[in-house]
């Protein structure tokens, strides 16, 4: 394969744009159901409103086959307490998860019900879920009958250091496991999406990024009716015509941090999570909650260790730790009670640096692999890590090394690493939705990580599946709306803009610079005047520099309306963070110092209404019932545990 480099090395000149451009060109399709996004939750949206017999259109900015975050895999299918093995009742297990503040119950309900439905789909359309080969026979977790593999770090409740015998071998008998957690070969996963699309007949579009949403008549907070988009390789601009619209475009990774020469991104997320579906949905009028909270980055900025840091964390399930002299350190790596822990709870961490900085341990931890017996050691490697998204790489650069489990250590980077710097940060904001995951626009639904109180991989994976089905009933049942060709032609006005012109600033600079205020004004020190230089740094970007964005090719325009995006998204934080008059879980005022006084101790949730940004709040448990209020509204639903 010839590289860039490579290339210009031979020929001393870049390459000419290899697609037909065609700016401003409009491309008009009809829709029942529109799916922005074809991560995880979009591909899951969209082949459950098509075998309702509805017609899906799928907007994706990447290609569909391996795009999103659990797009090259996934090792862990969490939180499915319905599966045969099970130890546990789904809807007590839900209630469980839900039993944390700031989280949300809807979410976890409709996993916990529906995830291992979901997964026997997804087996179903070619995805691996067990051990049919016999590669992993007397694997701890392992049932013969099933073939099914279950993590066996989760079921003993967190107990504060030590509890006797944890990070030992056994710690966590069979017996004491909810058996909720399922090893699976995720990197077969999304082909198998991708097929299925296929195969029921959504029109899928990759290299189309959604820019905004279509509304009737074109009035803020009115129902949605389509959306817009822009083709990154032709630059054509896309229109979709739609009864019902799901957002599953995934969060925002790269608000705080800008650095292309490392990372490109502040997050372990993908580079194409630029927020543009909360955004779209935030100015169509859509309630956006959690806008205000974010919390420090420890992992894949580009300056630190790439995801996991080794033994200890999520995906090296059993390696136990050993110090740099070879002493067994009692990190409690199995026994989380937990579904969705990655790493071990802060409190043991803490003892164990307290450890450290006594003497007691000696710095730096490794992964004692040659401990571990052989299929415990091929079941961690060569699945867990093999099928992870991020690890896969880390473990085809050991292999190629000539890494040797049954003899070597591997270096752990917790506690030497550090947590990174406080202004390199992850925030964003949640959707707020209701038990049909329809926001409060008509037409609109949403699903996957932007969920309020967002999970994982088969959290996306559950939750899309319900949304395209709620998403198809309402498309039945409603005509096309009126769309608006004012709106449109605004919104044409602004993505083009870049492109009109043949000079001025690049998208880089521009996300540096907005990068650069949100480090200054929303990181560790937060204050109201903090905030409001904040927002004028934003607002003066957005008048007096970003009518200065120039793109010369699709690539850059598109770059460049991301900037646009979360410039957007970055005063929507600045905002909320205004609004909120008080600390809370993420969210730490100097001014405002007590956590979570009781008129405060709710949801703060932001939206636009003429254009002018407001807010309410909204108490916490809003749900209800979790049980009842699922049942009632899926009647009709049949899946394993209902049978």
């Amino acid at each position: 394969m010839t590289t860039w480099h490579d290339y210009l090395k031979k020929t001393g000149q870049p390459p000419s744009w290899p697609y037909p451009i065609r700016f401003e060109q409009e491309q008009e399709i009809d829709a029942d159901v529109l799916v922005i996004g074809g991560g995880i939750a979009g591909c899951w949206a969209a082949i459950s409103a098509a075998r309702t017999g509805v017609k899906v259109v799928l907007l994706e900015k990447g290609d569909t086959v391996r795009s999103g975050a659990g797009g090259p895999g996934c090792d862990h299918w969490c939180n499915a307490p319905a599966n045969p093995h099970s130890r546990v009742n789904p809807d007590e297990w839900a209630e469980h998860m839900a039993d944390v503040p700031w989280s949300c119950g809807i979410g976890l309900q409709i996993q916990c019900r529906e995830d291992w439905d979901t997964l026997l789909e997804m087996e179903q359309m070619g995805g691996k879920i067990r051990d049919t080969n016999d590669e992993y026979v007397g694997a701890d977790g392992r049932y013969d009958d099933t073939k099914l593999m279950f993590s066996p770090r989760y079921g003993v409740k967190h107990n504060l250091w030590p509890e006797p015998g944890a990070g030992e071998p056994g710690f966590n008998p069979p017996e004491k496991r909810s058996n909720v957690v399922i090893r699976i070969w995720g990197s077969t996963f999304k082909p198998a999406l991708k097929r299925e699309c296929k195969r029921l007949g959504v029109k899928v579009m990759d290299r189309v990024a959604g820019t905004s949403l279509l509304t009737e008549n074109g009035v803020q907070g009115a129902r949605v009716i389509g959306a817009t988009g822009l083709n990154s390789r032709t630059g054509e601009f896309v229109i979709v015509k739609a009864k019902s619209t799901i957002i599953t475009t995934g969060g925002s990774g790269d608000l705080w941090l800008m650095n292309s020469e490392l990372c490109g991104m502040s997050s372990m997320h993908p580079r194409t999570w630029t927020g543009e579906g909360l955004v779209m949905a935030y100015r169509a009028g859509a309630e956006i909650a959690n806008l205000e909270v974010s919390m420090p980055i420890g992992i894949a900025t580009g300056l630190k260790h790439k995801w996991y840091t080794g033994a200890g964390d999520a995906s090296y399930e059993n390696v136990p730790l050993v110090d740099a002299n070879g002493k067994r350190v009692p990190l409690p790596i199995q026994g989380w009670e937990d579904a969705g822990a990655m790493i071990p709870f802060p409190d043991v961490q803490a003892k164990v640096l307290e450890e450290v900085k006594k003497g007691n341990f000696a710095l730096p931890f490794y992964g004692d692999w040659p401990s571990m017996s052989d299929v415990e050691r091929r079941a961690t490697w060569d699945l867990m890590l093999g099928e992870e998204s991020t690890t896969k790489i880390i473990i085809d650069t050991f292999n190629k090394a000539g890494f040797d489990g049954s003899r070597d250590l591997q270096q752990s980077y917790r506690f030497i690493e550090g947590a990174g710097m406080p202004q390199w940060r992850n925030g964003g904001g949640n959707f707020m939705m209701d038990w049909n995951l329809k926001t409060n626009l008509d037409g609109l639904y949403v699903a996957g990580t932007q969920l309020l109180g967002g999970q994982d991989h088969s959290y996306c994976a559950a939750t899309g599946r319900y949304a395209g089905r709620k998403a198809a009933n309402y498309a039945k049942e409603i005509a096309q709306g009126k769309i608006s060709r004012d709106q449109i032609q605004k919104e044409k006005d602004r993505i083009y803009a870049p492109a009109r012109r043949d000079n001025g600033i690049e998208w880089k600079e521009f996300h540096a610079g907005m990068a650069r205020i949100n480090q200054y004004y929303n990181s560790e020190f937060k204050t109201e005047n903090l905030f409001k230089i904040g927002l004028y740094a934003l607002e003066r970007m957005e008048k007096e520099f970003a009518p200065q964005l120039y793109a010369c090719d699709p690539h850059k325009l598109l770059r460049t309306i991301e900037d646009l995006t979360m410039l957007e998204h970055s005063k929507m934080i600045m905002q909320a963070s205004m609004a909120r008059k008080a600390s809370r879980m993420g969210f730490q005022r100097i001014d405002y110092p007590e956590m979570d006084p009781p008129e405060w101790n709710k949801f703060l949730v932001a939206r636009l209404v003429n254009d002018k940004f407001t807010t309410r709040l909204q108490e916490q448990r809003f749900w209800g019932n979790m049980k009842k209020e699922y049942e009632a509204h899926n009647r009709d639903y049949k899946g394993v545990y209902e049978k």
